[in-house]
C-alpha cells in the first residue's frame, strides 16, 4: 500500500519496517494512496511519502500552528495531514493549478473531516502569494511544486512567515540528483542552488532531513 520508497536510499523492506514503526496509516491515508494511484498512476511520485506525511502532522501539532499554506497540492495528502495536525481553529491555505488533480483532495478532506479547515485557490502560486498582504501570519509553510520557482515561493513566504515559524520544502535531495556533475537538467540545478542559497541565509536556520526525497527544514529567525 505505502508503494516504493521515495527515499532512494532504503530498500523496499526498509521502507516497510520504516511505516511499520510508526503511527499507523489510517483509512482515509490509505484511501487517498490507493485513489492516487489508480487515477493518476504516472504521477504517484508526486505524491509525498506515509513517513513524510506522519512527520507533517506530528511537527504541525507539535509546533502548534494556527495559519498554514502550501504551494502545490497534488491529490491532497499533504494538506490532509498538515490540517490534522492543526488546532481546533487552525487555517490552511492551498495553491495549486489543477482543478482535476484537487478534485481527489476534496473528497480526502472531507473524508477525513478537515474540509472546513482548508481554502483552495486555483491559480500559479507566485500570483496568489504577491496578492496576500505582507504582514507574519503564517507559521508553518510547506512548498512541493515546481523546482525552478522554490526560491520565488520561498523569497514570498519568508516576508509572510512570523519568527520561529517554519517552511518545508520537498524534494530536495532529488534523488541524489543534485551531487551528480553530469545533470544539469532545470529541476536539478534549481534545487542545487535553492539548496546552497539556503544553507547561506542568515534569516534562518536550515537543515536537510533524509526523509522521503530530501525535506528541508528552515526556522524563521526573531
Amino acid at each position: 500500500m505505502a508503494g516504493q520508497p521515495k527515499s532512494f536510499f532504503l530498500s523496499p523492506e526498509l521502507h516497510d519496517y520504516l511505516i511499520d514503526s510508526g503511527s499507523p496509516i489510517d483509512e482515509v491515508s490509505k484511501w487517498l494512496i490507493d485513489q492516487t494511484a489508480t487515477q493518476v498512476p504516472e504521477l504517484t511520485r508526486m505524491q509525498i511519502s506515509p513517513e513524510q506525511g506522519s512527520f507533517m502532522t506530528l511537527m504541525t501539532r507539535a509546533l502548534m500552528v494556527n495559519k498554514a499554506i502550501e504551494i502545490g497540492t497534488f491529490t491532497g495528502y499533504s494538506s490532509l495531514c498538515i490540517a490534522r495536525g492543526l488546532g481546533p481553529k487552525g487555517s490552511l491555505l492551498c495553491c495549486d493549478v489543477s482543478a482535476e488533480w484537487t478534485d481527489i483532495a476534496k473528497v480526502a478532506w472531507a473524508r477525513g473531516g478537515v474540509a472546513e479547515k482548508i481554502s483552495l485557490v486555483l491559480a500559479p502560486a507566485i500570483e496568489t502569494l504577491r496578492g496576500l498582504p505582507l504582514i507574519e501570519e503564517f507559521d508553518l509553510a510547506f512548498i512541493d511544486a515546481d523546482k525552478e520557482s522554490y526560491e520565488n515561493y520561498y523569497e514570498e513566504i519568508l516576508l509572510r512567515l512570523r519568527p520561529n515559524g517554519v517552511i518545508f520544502v520537498d524534494n530536495t535531495l532529488w534523488s541524489g540528483a543534485v551531487l551528480d556533475p553530469s545533470n544539469d537538467e532545470a529541476d536539478t540545478v534549481a534545487l542545487r542552488a535553492f539548496n546552497k542559497k539556503l544553507a547561506s541565509d542568515n534569516r534562518v536556520d536550515v537543515t536537510l532531513l533524509t526523509i522521503g526525497d530530501g525535506l528541508t527544514m528552515a526556522r524563521k529567525r526573531e
